[in-house]
């Protein structure tokens, strides 16, 4: 497998062309040919999957930029494979690689409604929307298999604990059921993501996501069930992606989205070199320009984390698409999404053996 962008190789199905050194490891590996025989590099690559038993069930955050401050991952890694996901560099800490790793070599996670249930239970606690989830998503493929995300919602709607979603999986829809149920009880808020309307970029963009007709038609479907369902275009691409800002904003309106919102591209650590490198395989014409772009709404850097900067940029170019996205919203409309009901939880130990 290709461990560094000189070896690196584009495979149908896979957003990452190569696997960066994981960050911890103690010693690194750097492939040299010596003119001895070499393994052929598989044009495909398997997804592989492992189990953990969770010990916690909410992550917790204190950032001014993120609308939620608990969040909920049923899986580490995630098939869907876009190049540009911002998790990557967390499967470093499970001594995985962010790239081809990160969406090849997945995590089930196990007990989590158990877990789940404790710290609901627990004296004092706040109830507040949980987002489910945030460092993957929770609509992968491996969802179909495992259906660890319908029992968490579920569990959720039993205790009446508003929940918010962001997915570009079509698997949703699977679950209309249950979120039209939370939705009757002002318990849920969905944005589907929406990044182009280009079929043939998102295949290596995002290879194992929804098409972007399906994912309008996922908006549709549940705008049709009655769940407040939003659209959010991320991430924005400079020189690849944000000639369609406008575009993105009209379908996902006449589709049904209530809201909109729009996020900058985020390189940070592991995924600029990914990205990079992903651009001068598909895209050699103009990664240059895009770079360029980029480095231009972060202070000439690949990525700027700081609070207030982070998700939108700055810098001329960065403001121009803010300014292009307010716009466009004031001239569509958007309604916004219901405010969620948080009075009405019920900690799971007060309902006597409902969750035995």
């Amino acid at each position: 497998m290709a461990t560094s962008p000189s070896d690196a190789v584009a495979r149908k199905g896979r957003g990452a062309t190569f696997d960066p050194d994981n960050r911890f490891a103690p010693t690194r590996v750097e492939a040299v040919d010596d003119g001895w025989w070499q393994e052929a590099v598989p044009e495909r690559l398997a997804t592989r999957v492992t189990e953990e038993q969770a010990r916690s069930a909410l992550a917790w955050n204190r950032s001014p930029d993120l609308p939620f401050d608990r969040s909920l991952n049923p899986y580490r890694g995630c098939e869907h494979g876009c190049i540009y996901c911002y998790a990557r560099p967390s499967h470093a800490y499970w001594d995985l690689s962010p790239g081809l790793d990160f969406e090849t070599r997945l995590i089930a996670r196990h007990g989590l409604v158990e877990r789940l249930e404790e710290e609901l239970a627990r004296p004092g606690y706040e109830c507040r929307p949980i987002n489910l989830a945030g460092n993957t998503d929770a609509y992968q493929p491996l969802e179909a298999e495992r259906g660890t995300t319908r029992r968490l919602l579920a569990f959720l709607l039993a205790c009446r604990h508003p929940v918010t979603l962001v997915t570009k999986g079509a698997l949703v829809l699977r679950d209309r059921d249950l979120l039209a149920e939370l939705a009757e009880r002002r318990l849920v808020r969905v944005l589907v993501s929406l990044t182009s309307l280009d079929a043939d970029l998102k295949r290596t963009l995002e290879p194992r996501t929804a098409a972007p007709a399906t994912r309008l038609k996922m908006i549709e479907r549940l705008t049709d069930a009655g769940v407040p369902t939003g659209v959010l275009v991320s991430p924005v691409i400079p020189g690849l992606t944000d000639h369609e800002l406008e575009r993105l904003l009209d379908a996902a309106r006449n589709a049904g989205a209530m809201e909109a919102r729009w996020m900058l591209l985020r390189l940070p650590r592991e995924v600029a070199p990914l990205f990079e490198d992903w651009l001068a395989q598909h895209y050699p014409d103009r990664a240059a320009k895009v770079m360029s772009l980029i480095r231009q709404c972060r202070g000439g850097e690949d990525y700027d984390a700081r609070f207030g900067h982070r998700m939108r940029g700055q810098g001329v170019f960065a403001d121009l698409l803010d300014q292009r996205f307010r716009k466009a919203y004031r001239r569509l409309d958007f309604p916004g999404l219901p405010a969620l009901d948080t009075d009405a939880f019920r900690p799971p130990r007060r309902q006597g053996d409902l969750f035995d």
